[in-house]
């Protein structure tokens, strides 16, 4: 399958949702001060505030009322801000003003430029990383980024040991275009080529090309075979001749407005023009079908599907051996939640149909579902099997490695083919993993981090679950966290359910209230939030200011009945399980309300929008990037549709009263004293609409009944995260973290 780098937490939560690499949380900065808290953060927290408060410059541009009314099932809702969903004028004039208000009130905040300055040593180090591993034909493909560059570059060796010795097959802004970026590569069995999708801009819309090893084009670029949401993916036949691939609609085959859907599979022969290429899958397949593609040695095709973002799917299968055409092995009720093709023709399969925390299940060449055996049961733990990460079991000529989700953090527990416990790696407490899905001779690439412990690439080996570090592709970071702790506590939800608190904690700092902290949560989709390393916050932690991650339902930390809890007309539980963190922090003197700043992105800009206008008084501040906040419109915008898997949608009556009861822009009351909050949004966002953050800000700015800046800051040179240039990346951070401080009242010198 394609080569999908996992998430950084960190990245996700300071950064913005989606919008780095795991292995990117290792960036290093200089070691903290050992006596940095100082007296702003035990003094008078107003008086400090007062003395470093940014002068702040005339006021944003005021968004006219233009109300417009619709009736749900009887229910009347009016939307002041309708005008700004338009790419009008106007529209363009108002995001402007907005824009020019908040960069200019973020610009004059005390110490940015020694923030910033920090943030680009850590981005910028001079460390090389690496990520994105792939062995193929006895060669090891690799995104490496360098220092100097704006983005990663695809490279190529003969061993994570030999990285030094990498030779270059692509740096995609070599051409002076800095928002130049590939999604994924998957190079063709003997390692000769490599198929890779390049888009601009942070709009994740991709392009095919088939590159040799020195960069050059070997066949024409194949458009539309790539998006934001929908994604994309290619698969080589065995004789790496030819290439199965995702497509997109082309002009006229479906209305304009429909053709980020639809997807299709398709094969392209190599050394043919792009008109002959052959049909193969997806004429059936719902508008919302979200397909990953994948091959073995015998020329098995898989394909599977996901119906939208709320994590039910079917797989299908070619065999060409067998001389069958396709063939449907699952249905979209049958708790098939990942697929992986075995080295003898075999399918493993994660079913969660009566085990929710799920079990493996072996499915034999030819066989249906029904004949499916259970090779590893339930437990009392989660089996990973993650559609939108290519995250599931590997398997080996006699091993089978699953990753095990405990809540939060994971580790890895290996069995034999039969299913009996095998001897596992020892990972460290409180920690993730990422398992590189193919063997690398005889051992397997892993990746294994902690909130306090850098990460770094291990060889495991098969045989023995013996780990030994990989030097070469693993930098030590400058940053150590020695002086951290990570506390893992429980907070109790408003039904009773117990919900984990992840907190970064100086060691020694008082338990009286008066430490403040950043705290993020995500809850939805299934996904996880999995420790990773801290290195990022850096610059807030090393001046006083602790770090709290919430696992929150609608993750997939306790399995899919804790996804599910949080979905749909569930979703008020993701909102109250924070408010439940939030106030177990400020009960257990953590923190205090007035020293509390929350963050989130997208879907976490979602909970962070929910929880501001539910709970006001809660926190002092919010950072909320690429957030949804109209829940009745997100459906009709262009990637909004996949969402209703996961959100509900307004034609259902009862998923409309429960979107309407949490939905953050219909629940903003004039006249309250709401924190100050900082939204980010960019304008090339394939993934959330920026109209959601523009309509949200203009409905607060309008209701504020406090003097706390409400600010809205647009990135016109990315989307949602993805493919962001450096540059870019490090001037947003140092927006968000001396935003943080400002609030905070905390002096970044």
């Amino acid at each position: 399958m394609r080569s999908i780098p996992a998430v950084s937490l960190v990245t996700l939560s300071l950064f913005a949702c989606g919008g780095g690499d795991k292995p990117s949380s290792t960036l290093p900065v200089d070691p903290p001060d050992d006596d940095v808290e100082g007296d702003l953060v035990r003094g008078d927290y107003e008086e400090a505030h007062d003395r470093i408060n940014a002068p702040e410059p005339s006021g944003p541009p005021t968004a006219s009322r233009r109300p417009v009314t619709d009736t749900y099932h009887g229910v009347t809702v009016e939307d002041p801000y309708r005008w700004l969903e338009a790419d009008s004028r106007d529209t363009a004039a108002w995001s402007d003003g907005q824009d020019k208000h908040a960069r200019a009130i973020l610009d004059q905040l005390p110490g940015l430029g020694v923030l910033a300055g920090e943030i680009k040593d850590y981005v910028a180090a001079p460390i090389t990383r690496y990520g994105g591993f792939t062995p193929a034909g006895g060669k090891l493909f690799a995104w490496r980024k360098l220092p100097d560059k704006e983005q990663r570059e695809l490279v190529v060796m003969d061993s994570p040991e030999q990285a030094a010795e990498a030779r270059l097959v692509l740096d995609p802004a070599a051409g002076g275009d800095a928002t130049r970026y590939f999604d994924w590569f998957v190079p063709s069995p003997d390692g000769t080529r490599v198929a890779i999708s390049i888009s601009t801009g942070g709009s994740e819309s991709g392009s095919l090309h088939v590159l040799d090893l020195d960069g050059n084009a070997v066949e024409p670029v194949i458009a539309d075979v790539q998006r934001g949401t929908g994604g994309g993916d290619v698969a080589w036949t065995p004789d790496g001749k030819g290439l199965y691939y995702t497509r997109y609609p082309r002009s006229g085959e479906k209305p304009e407005q429909e053709r980020d859907f639809w997807m299709q599979l398709w094969f392209h022969q190599l050394g043919t023009p792009e008109s002959t290429d052959r049909y193969e899958l997806g004429k059936d397949f719902p508008q919302i079908a979200e397909v990953q593609v994948d091959t073995d040695a015998r020329g098995t095709v898989l394909v599977s599907v996901q119906k939208g973002d709320g994590g039910i799917f079917q797989h299908h299968v070619k065999e060409p051996k067998r001389g069958k055409g396709w063939r449907q092995i699952s249905d979209w009720d049958d708790g098939i939640t990942y697929a992986r093709l075995g080295t003898a023709g075999e399918l493993w399969l994660v079913s969660t149909k009566g085990a929710p925390r799920g079990q493996l299940l072996r499915l034999a060449p030819g066989a249906s579902l029904k004949a499916a055996k259970v090779v590893v049961p339930e437990s009392a733990d989660t089996i990973v099997g993650s559609f939108a990460d290519n995250a599931g079991p590997v398997v080996t000529k006699d091993r089978l490695f699953l990753r095990y989700q405990l809540g939060g953090p994971d580790t890895i527990r290996t069995f034999t083919l039969a299913g009996k416990p095998a001897k596992s790696p020892a990972l460290p407490p409180v920690s993730s993993s990422w398992l590189v899905e193919r063997p690398l001779g005889g051992d397997l690439l892993v990746w294994t981090e902690s909130f306090v412990q850098p990460g770094a690439w291990y060889r495991l080996a098969s045989a023995t679950g013996t780990l030994t570090a990989i030097d070469a592709v693993s930098p030590k970071p400058a940053v150590s966290l020695a002086g951290w702790e990570v506390r893992r506590e429980l907070a109790t939800s408003k039904d009773g359910t117990r919900i984990p608190v992840n907190i970064v904690w100086k060691t020694g700092a008082p338990r009286d209230g008066t430490v403040p902290c950043l705290v993020t949560g995500y809850g939805g989709y299934g996904v996880s939030l999995e420790p990773s390393f801290a290195g990022s916050a850096h610059p807030l932690l090393s001046r006083g200011v602790c770090f709290v991650v919430v696992n929150l339902r609608g993750g997939g930390e306790f399995g899919e009945a804790w996804h599910q809890a949080g979905m749909l007309t569930r979703k008020q539980n993701v909102v109250d399980d924070f408010a439940a963190a939030l106030d177990f922090l400020a009960a257990e003197k953590y923190t205090s309300p007035q020293r509390t700043v929350i963050q989130g992105g997208s879907n976490g800009g979602l909970l962070m929008g929910a929880l501001l206008t539910q709970h006001p008084d809660k926190v002092k501040a919010v950072v909320s990037q690429v957030g949804i906040y109209d829940m009745l419109r997100v459906e009709l915008s262009p990637n909004g549709l996949y969402n209703t898997t996961e959100f509900g949608t307004v034609t259902d009556q009862g998923q409309f009263r429960a979107l309407h009861a949490y939905s953050p822009y219909h629940h903003i009351v004039a006249g309250t004293k709401f924190p100050a909050v900082l939204m980010t949004t960019g304008a090339n966002d394939p993934r959330v609409s920026p109209w959601h953050s523009r309509k949200f800000t203009a409905a607060l700015q309008a209701a504020q009944g406090g003097d706390a800046p409400i600010l809205l800051r647009t990135s016109s040179t990315s989307g949602h995260g993805q493919g962001m240039a450096m540059t870019e990346r490090i001037a947003t951070i140092a927006h968000v973290q001396a935003f943080v401080l400002w609030q905070l009242g905390i002096k970044p010198e």
